[in-house]
């Protein structure tokens, strides 16, 4: 925020970007500095990633206009707001175009959550790869930057499961001149500044939480030190990494130095070898120390897009030196080679953009949304209802985002890799304000506030205890495979915000929607009796996502003796206050590494707690996710990645479940108790060698008989299951003897589209 505003800010706040000529022409602008392209409808709130980049470019003092869902067929509504005098902002919207048009079936969707009255087919396939070029066809020769999430999860080499295939890098497909990733907002005022005052396009090229085309006679890349991991046996730095959780003293004296010696040496990097351009590592760490170049100014080559196309372990590997890049305190840049037309180009991209302060994200949300669609979806009355509703709006219409990241780094998950894992909190008073105004402003404001969270609920103000570990960190999570001892976990100032949101005048209840991060949460007792006596209207969701080690362990997710914890206070919390509450719990069916006995078992635990799945969440493979790349490869890059038959450790194969038969298994089995999937079910526990789990017994999965007129049309085929150990004896021991008798439970939820930038 300390820039110069841009001539521009004198024309004032804009009631609602505009959308039309009309609409600029009423603000008495000539022309627009900015046009942000968007497969969402426009809603001007701060949940929605398009508005928070516009009201951020205007308090630049820039005029932003906004091209929404626009025909795509040709170029003529990308012309309509005229040619912008900056540059293009494309995004594909709050989701990635493919996984909101399909299911993880591939099957399309019927419905799309970000269009007036939830209609599908607003928006094309690959929606910024058409929006980028439908804005090149009408003014060629203007900037175009793309961002959001689906250029984020894109900006590499990746799988593309709808596909089946690796596709290229999203901004050599697209041949836009600049991508950002993450929360753009640093990046993209710093670009929009450059631009204004006469900075070419081509030479940005260091800006943090960016991605370009480099070019041959580049000299921005000159004195750069290459480190080429561009091989699985090559994997960038061997020499021993340094331990975060050591003094410097410590770490001097386990290689037989002193903290003098250690300073002197640093004090001499990048002298010694100042003409190196490239530099490769050695294969193990007993071959000799190298001098090592500034990490400010490496560059770590990838393998190209053409060897993880034909290679899944080179695809495997990419991805986990990717991931352990991504810390902004320690990530260097990197480097893919993509042939294009016949010669190799690099794509470079920059290292993640910077957290924001808490003053600068009391910035960003204090920014003068109408917190409100656009009028141009409104009825004759003014109302958003009806056929103009817009279903994610309606979502999130009475929720406020205290925080931003996760550090969870659940590898299914896509919320770290575009975010980040360090929390990027909101001051309380910017949260009470913004909940005033929505009470005061908000049109149908009833006094409930339907969420108090963000990517989850109980991360707001957790971080590191120290800021030296949480820069030297290079763990993909603090809470896995236990919660990190320098991971502050105190919930006191979030109890305080709870306390002061649900005394505010006119509230009558501040609910939790988000989902909780229960393992951090049985930290606090305090946290939870807060939670479950105030915060809760019946029901609060979970996501343990699966009860055996194997899918856990492929996930990066706590055992279920963390839920049993939890639920366990849970309900001795909700007895204190005299309620009747539920805990509804989420599961993933065909997760990478689950076998079929591991579905089988969940679905026993399933019964023996009384749970019946509605709907069922599915793995769907998202671009650049750490669960995607064990789909693709079948094999694990969080363990690290060798061809050598003397590391079997570093060899570990993932059963991977990709047919479509075996993914209908898992759902089958999370839906133990419907009639339709009984004939399926019997079929498989009699090939797993289980069949004492069929009968009509309380404690057996599956009833011998089938009712009339579930029966399927086709008898089911003879399955061969694959089973990841030897099947246990078919007595069940007193376990299972609790299902006698057991109350009537809340159905499992189903699947989660909840918006997210």
């Amino acid at each position: 925020m300390s820039y110069r505003p841009y001539w521009a800010k004198r024309f004032g706040t804009a009631p609602f970007l505009p959308t039309t000529r009309e609409e600029m022409e009423r603000l008495g602008w000539d022309s627009c500095d900015i046009v942000i392209v968007t497969g969402d409808a426009y809603v001007d709130h701060p949940s929605f990633g398009m508005a928070v980049i516009g009201r951020m470019l205007e308090a630049q003092g820039f005029r932003v206009g906004m091209i929404a869902q626009p025909d795509w067929r040709s170029a003529e509504a990308f012309a309509a707001l005229g040619r912008p005098n900056l540059f293009f902002g494309v995004t594909a919207g709050n989701m990635d175009s493919m996984i909101n048009r399909y299911t993880a079936d591939r099957k399309a969707r019927s419905d799309d959550a970000y269009t007036p009255g939830g209609v599908p087919d607003a928006r094309p396939d690959r929606a910024t790869l058409v929006y980028t070029q439908r804005c090149r066809e009408a003014f060629g020769d203007v900037p175009i930057v793309i961002g959001g999430i689906e250029a984020s999860l894109r900006r590499i080499a990746h799988y593309d499961y709808w596909q089946d295939k690796v596709r290229r890098a999203i901004l050599v497909d697209a041949q836009a001149d600049l991508l950002l990733y993450g929360n753009a907002e640093r990046a993209v005022v710093e670009i929009a500044h450059r631009l204004a005052a006469g900075v070419p396009v081509a030479q940005i090229t260091d800006v943090r939480g960016t991605a370009f085309l480099r070019r041959d006679d580049d000299p921005s890349v000159q004195g750069w030190f290459e480190i080429d991991s561009s091989d699985v046996d090559l994997p960038g730095r061997i020499d021993e990494h340094i331990n975060p959780y050591q003094t410097s003293a410590e770490q001097a004296a386990s290689q037989g130095q002193s903290c003098a010696k250690e300073a002197a040496a640093s004090t001499t990097a990048g002298t010694t070898e100042a003409n190196v351009s490239v530099v490769r590592m050695p294969t193990s760490k007993a071959s000799g120390r190298i001098q090592m170049p500034p990490r400010e100014r490496s560059v770590i080559r990838l393998p190209s897009y053409e060897a993880v196309k034909r290679d899944p372990v080179l695809y495997a590997h990419a991805s986990r030196v990717l991931h352990l890049e991504t810390n902004p305190g320690n990530a260097r840049a990197l480097v893919q080679s993509h042939e294009i037309h016949g010669r190799a180009r690099d794509l470079w991209i920059n290292p993640p953009p910077i957290p924001l302060t808490t003053p600068e994200m009391d910035t960003v949300f204090g920014l003068p949304y109408a917190r409100s669609p656009h009028p141009r979806y409104a009825d004759a009355n003014g109302r958003h209802d009806g056929p103009t509703k817009i279903p994610a709006w309606e979502m999130i219409r009475f929720s406020v985002n205290i925080m931003r990241g996760c550090f969870g780094g659940c590898t299914f998950c896509s919320i770290t890799e575009h975010e980040g894992r360090i929390i990027q909190s909101r001051s309380e008073d910017s949260v009470i304000r913004e909940i005033e105004d929505m009470r005061d402003k908000v049109q149908g404001f009833t006094g409930i506030v339907s969420d108090l969270g963000g990517p989850t609920a109980n991360m707001y103000r957790l971080r590191c205890k120290s800021e030296a570990i949480e820069a030297a960190c290079r763990k993909p999570s603090c809470v896995y495979p236990g919660i990190c001892p320098n991971l502050g976990t105190d919930h006191a100032p979030l109890i305080k915000l709870y306390r002061r949101a649900r005394a505010l005048k006119g509230v009558k209840k501040v609910l939790i929607g988000s989902g909780l991060r229960y393992d951090l949460a049985v930290r606090s007792p305090e946290y939870v009796r807060e939670l479950v006596t105030h915060h809760v209207g019946g029901y609060l969701k979970i996501a343990p996502e699966h009860t055996q080690s194997g899918p856990l362990s492929k996930m990066m997710k706590p055992g279920i003796g963390s839920y049993n914890r939890f639920k366990a206070m849970f309900d001795k919390f909700s007895a204190e206050a005299g309620k009747k509450q539920y805990l509804i719990p989420y599961f993933i069916a065909a997760h990478p590494g689950t076998s079929d006995e591991d579905m089988m078992n969940l679905a026993l635990w399933l019964k023996e707690n009384g749970f019946r799945a509605d709907q069922v969440q599915t793995f769907t493979p998202s671009p650049m996710a750490t669960a995607t790349a064990m789909y693709h490869t079948g094999r694990n890059p969080l363990k690290g990645l060798s061809r050598d038959p003397a590391k079997p450790d570093l060899l570990e194969k993932v059963d991977v479940v990709r047919s479509e038969r075996r993914r209908k298994l898992h759902k089958a089995f999370l839906r133990y108790h419907d009639a339709a999937n009984w004939p399926v079910l019997r079929v498989a526990l009699k090939a797993m060698g289980r069949a004492d789990l069929i009968g009509n017994a309380k404690w057996q999965l599956v009833p011998s008989y089938q009712p009339a007129g579930t029966a399927l049309s086709a008898a089911p085929k003879p399955w061969s299951a694959k089973v990841s150990a030897p099947a246990a004896a078919p007595g069940r021991g007193a376990v299972l003897t609790q299902h006698t008798g057991l109350p009537p439970k809340p159905k499992v939820a189903g699947p989660r589209r909840k918006p997210s930038r």
